[in-house]
């Protein structure tokens, strides 16, 4: 099936981007399991780190030596970027190491997949994903609370989650293929599918750069350079209207968004996450959920993640309209993240 959209002419994606997640969920070929050699390359590099005069900020892959797991974490970083989206690297579990020195190997990994970026209005690099149980409910985004996230992107090329601790019941997260979503939606929704590739709004949570709007405009599907570009911002799409100068969502936006929604629940990947899991999408081919979950009441053994938002330098093309978002969009530099005027960005190894 074909749809014109503006002159172009959609067809369905194909090409290991697409998938489905009730397959893939039969078997676990998407998981990289570290061997005790490799451990004990990336021990010897955390020591490395921790006596290193360099901050952490400053550290990146070429500061270590990994001869055997660097050469595949290159692999899982091009399956990452050009073929299913997405690994999971696991085997820290049975280590004794403390939540600092898994969090110093989580970005020594991270670093060979790309550059870490500013997420939020503190230009924090390292991003904990944790219920802070706050009071005042205005700004609090969803991954500072034990609510169910839906499905969406975030403004980066890839985003990475450790895994600390999970929760006491729920939290498992959920990814689904963008493209397979976008072919299903042809298939069986293609007037919503329309829809999604027309402009919305988006909030900007107040992390607001000089001179920009406190909302930016997106477009959830797009076709750039040959290549698919989702950007899944729900729910700052249906949060944007209580912002000055943007419209109300209208009936067929929302049953548009809705059916992303329900198009990504049916082909999603389920995993839940354990004690020292890393997990890397990419965040333009791949969008990502979480479900609702139950936490001990103790504050040692809540649930606590550890986010990285990444940007490589092998990337692809991205949509202009990004700019308004990431700032610079021009493949092989960095680029993404919040940007925030005066902000410098910083390490924070606990929850703020």
């Amino acid at each position: 099936m074909t749809v014109e959209i503006e002159n172009l002419q959609i067809k369905p994606w194909t090409g290991r981007k697409v998938w489905d997640g009730r397959e893939l969920g039969k078997s676990e070929n998407w998981l990289f399991e570290l061997q005790d050699s490799l451990i004990e390359e990336l021990q010897q590099a955390v020591n490395r780190s921790l006596s290193s005069s360099k901050p952490l900020a400053q550290q990146s892959h070429k500061d270590f030596n990994l001869p055997r797991l660097g050469t595949r974490l290159f692999e899982l970083r091009s399956e990452v970027l050009n073929g299913r989206g997405f690994t999971l690297i696991r085997g820290l579990a049975g280590t004794d190491w403390s939540d600092a020195e898994l969090i110093r190997a989580y970005w020594i990994v991270g670093s060979y997949f790309g550059d870490p970026v500013s997420q939020n209005a503190r230009a924090d690099l390292l991003g904990h994903v944790t219920d802070l149980r706050l009071t005042d409910t205005s700004e609090v985004r969803l991954y500072q609370t034990s609510a169910a996230q839906p499905f969406h992107s975030d403004s980066c090329d890839i985003v990475g989650l450790l895994c600390l601790r999970p929760a006491k019941c729920g939290g498992e997260s959920s990814i689904a293929s963008s493209a397979t979503i976008h072919n299903e939606l042809l298939r069986e929704r293609p007037e919503a599918l329309k829809i999604l590739y027309g402009e919305f709004q988006c909030d900007r949570f107040g992390e607001i750069p000089m001179g920009k709007e406190p909302h930016y405009p997106v477009r959830v599907f797009n076709s750039v350079a040959g290549d698919l570009v989702c950007c899944g911002m729900d729910p700052d799409i249906r949060l944007a209207p209580r912002l000055d100068g943007v419209d109300p969502l209208t009936e067929s936006q929302l049953s548009a968004l809705d059916a992303f929604q329900d198009m990504a629940q049916e082909t999603a990947l389920n995993m839940m996450l354990q004690r020292g899991d890393i997990q890397l999408v990419n965040n333009l081919t791949v969008v990502h959920a979480r479900e609702a979950f139950e936490d001990y009441s103790e504050l040692e053994r809540r649930r606590h993640l550890v986010r990285l938002w990444l940007s490589s330098a092998e990337g692809r093309e991205l949509p202009e309209f990004l700019t308004e978002r990431w700032g610079n969009i021009a493949v092989g530099s960095v680029r993404g993240g919040i940007l925030v005027p005066g902000a410098t960005p910083e390490v924070n190894f606990e929850p703020g």
